[in-house]
């Protein structure tokens, strides 16, 4: 399959996302249209599991800024590690999409694709600065992992691509994930307003507490009920981090369909289906917005959780 079939079928599979409907390259502006621009250039190809943001581009903006500033750019740590933490992260949340996605990119890299569970990117002494950049990449795909789960399938490649075609796609795509190199760090800040940098795991990297900082501010800024945050919230505080399993019994004592599902996203994204999503009700945007949030959140007390643990 030629590389420009691959970027074509791409950007057709955000037709194919669950639930919402995002924006599509030629209708872009505004903000979603400089995010997008700004995604190919550095990332190599308009990402699904970005671009499925854009009905809300605050969030559109914020995911893209974790991602950029702590994965695509240069840094002290090296992509390869960079992709080891993305993996495992991945592994661990039962994200089969993201799985693929970044084992593909260490197999560009000349990395094994198959990540073992004992496989440890960090250096035995790290600077602040490379932990900061390696808990940065585990933050995020903490994030993007209950958001891909949410809206996309089980494989980057759509349903479209044959399967006779998928093993060349695969390897063509791999090469897409390359990274790209010289990406500059902090040049996606300015798409989001400052936060307050309250980031301590961060503190060894201005550019990430940053980016972090920035994106904090852009979901605590969302619409999100009270309801909706108490029950979240609190529900996190006592939460180790442990799966609930395959059962959805664990979240049927909430009444506030929105809150289960703003749950469900937290703990468990690979059990949210459309029984959850209709009973919610919300639009695209809010919905965006409710998943995001949750994600986020859930991200943030998964790194605090494994910080505690060193």
């Amino acid at each position: 399959m030629a590389p420009t079939l691959v970027k074509l079928a791409l950007r057709r599979a955000l037709r194919e996302t669950r639930y919402v409907r995002p924006v599509t390259a030629g209708r872009a502006t505004g903000l979603v249209r400089d995010v997008y621009r700004q995604l190919e250039r550095d990332f190599g190809m308009l990402a699904p599991p970005v671009a499925v943001h854009s009905p809300s581009p605050p969030v559109l903006a914020a995911s893209w800024v974790m991602l950029r500033e702590s994965l695509a750019t240069d840094g002290e740590t090296s992509r390869a590690d960079r992709e080891v933490v993305a993996t495992l992260v991945s592994q661990a949340n039962s994200c089969p999409y993201c799985v693929e996605v970044h084992g593909m990119a260490l197999g560009s890299l000349g990395r094994s694709s198959v990540v073992s569970e004992m496989t440890d990117p960090r250096p035995s002494a790290p600077s602040d600065a490379a932990r900061s950049e390696l808990t940065a990449v585990a933050f995020t795909f903490h994030y993007l992992n209950r958001v891909v789960s949410v809206f996309l399938g089980t494989s980057p490649l759509p349903p479209s691509v044959p399967d006779s075609a998928r093993s060349r796609a695969k390897a063509v795509l791999g090469r897409f994930l390359k990274p790209v190199s010289g990406v500059v760090p902090g040049l996606s800040l300015d798409f989001l307003p400052a936060g307050s940098r309250d980031f301590s795991w961060a503190a060894g990297n201005p550019v990430v507490e940053d980016a972090f900082s920035r994106a904090s501010a852009a979901f605590d800024s969302l619409v999100i009920s009270p309801v909706v945050r108490d029950v979240v919230l609190q529900e996190l505080s006592t939460w180790d981090g442990t799966p609930p399993g395959l059962s959805r019994a664990w979240v049927d004592s909430v009444e506030d369909p929105v809150a289960r599902l703003a749950l469900v996203v937290a703990k468990a994204a690979y059990q949210v289906d459309d029984v959850l999503v209709a009973a919610a009700g919300l639009a695209d945007p809010e919905l965006v917005e409710l998943v995001g949030w949750a994600a986020f959140v859930a991200a943030q007390r998964c790194v605090a959780l494994e910080a505690s643990r060193h």
